[in-house]
């Protein structure tokens, strides 16, 4: 196992000796949200009418992390690894975007895949978020989010399948949810059981942004279903999957607590005339996010002002709250994998204000390129992938790798 120590800025001298590359200082305002390109301290107490802040970022993505970590190569050679689901005996189910679920197996990853699924993968499909039942111990369901051929068209679909006793195969058991729409971009792809034990859904706008808006539709939304692909009777839209609305193309949430998520969303390349500006927002059941009708920190009433909004395209991978003691500086901070801008970005609330943000930071810097799925493993740590042989990085001889990020 390959083990990288990354020093805080503190250490200047020897960072330079280790060849990270410091950057630029970014600079971060609290803005209004209607008036987001006025300059306002970071200090300001400037709030709208929602009684909220929202941090816009206006160059950069925060300053260099102050909290020393190292890093540990778990796997390497895997191609596009999606998504990681952790299994009772701590063992990691891994997607791969071409359509292989792989198994890590006592920390060394298992050459024969698990599984092969039919995927259509071009753009941003393919095989993407995994997560596994919780009463896995006993039923051994895993699902998958993916883009499937149906009937000759493109869906993107979320499937239960079932791991084989000796963990070396696996079957499709049923579809879950089907005829999410599908684009070239923006398939969202994001799935997590709640704490509530129902299965959450993240999809994109399909390249439709109005479609994000309409509740009859699955895009665009993140979605709340039973593990047996039920509608929940408390879900906000009686009979209806969609849970919140107004989400451009999530690949990252996590809850807060068991009633509030922190949920990551790509801003626009071009659409609408609009590009940059990735966010995240505090989001309860019924919320509508915004997208397409309000942009940056805007506000509006009945949509989400959201906490963070970067002018600089990240844009967000996966993100989990950091629940582990490895790293007790980062507990309840939001950690989010990058991939354009090759960082994890920490964020951090403020307790008195839980909608602001109270401090973000980077780490990792173009140490490792790309960046995909970030999950707390159950050991406590925190678990990385890299997407460096996406199409869109630099795809190094050992493929792409699961991290560990610990002290």
């Amino acid at each position: 196992m390959k083990i990288t120590s990354i020093f805080s800025n503190k250490l200047v001298g020897s960072m330079v000796l280790l060849g990270l590359v410091s950057c630029t200082v970014p600079t971060s305002e609290s803005a209004t949200p209607n008036d987001q390109d006025t300059t306002v301290s970071a200090q300001s107490e400037q709030q709208n009418s929602n009684n909220q802040t929202c941090t816009l970022v206006k160059e950069g993505f925060g300053s260099q992390g102050q909290v020393n970590v190292q890093v540990e190569e778990v796997a390497t050679g895997l191609e596009v690894p999606w998504g990681i689901a952790f299994l009772p005996n701590g063992n990691m189910l891994v997607t791969e975007r071409p359509g292989r679920v792989r198994l890590v197996r006592d920390g060394k990853l298992v050459q024969k895949p698990v599984a092969t699924v039919k995927v259509t993968d071009s753009g941003e499909g393919g095989l993407l978020g995994i997560a596994v039942h919780p009463d896995f111990a006993n039923n051994r369901f895993f699902y998958l989010y993916y883009t499937a051929d149906r009937n000759g068209s493109q869906v993107n679909r979320v499937e239960r399948w079932r791991l084989s006793s000796d963990g070396q195969s696996a079957s499709s058991d049923r579809v879950i949810v089907d005829n999410i729409p599908v684009a070239l971009y923006h398939n969202g792809g994001r799935i997590r059981f709640g704490p509530d034990g129902m299965l959450y859904i993240g999809t994109g706008d399909a390249r439709d942004p109005q479609i994000s808006q309409d509740v009859k539709s699955l895009a665009g939304k993140i979605l709340r279903v039973t593990p047996d692909g039920q509608v929940p009777q408390d879900n906000p839209f009686p009979g209806n999957p969609v849970y919140i609305t107004g989400i451009r193309n999530t690949q990252g949430f996590d809850w807060r607590d068991a009633s509030t998520l922190l949920v990551t969303d790509h801003g626009p390349s071009g659409e609408l005339n609009r590009s940059g500006h990735d966010k995240v927002s505090v989001a309860q059941a019924g919320d509508n996010l915004g997208w397409p009708t309000i942009y940056r920190c805007e506000s509006k009433e009945g949509l989400v002002t959201p906490s963070i909004v970067w002018r600089q395209a990240l844009p967000p991978g996966g993100a989990t709250i950091y629940t582990g003691n490895a790293i007790p500086e980062w507990k309840g901070s939001l950690i989010i994998a990058t991939l354009r801008s090759e960082h994890l970005q920490r964020v951090v609330f403020d307790p008195q204000s839980p909608q602001q943000v109270r401090q973000h930071e980077v780490y990792l810097q173009g140490k490792y390129g790309r960046l995909r799925e970030a999950i707390m493993g159950p050991d406590g740590e925190l678990y990385v992938t890299t997407s460096n042989c996406d199409g869109r990085g630099d795809c190094p001889s050992q493929r792409d790798k699961i991290l560990r990020v610990t002290r």
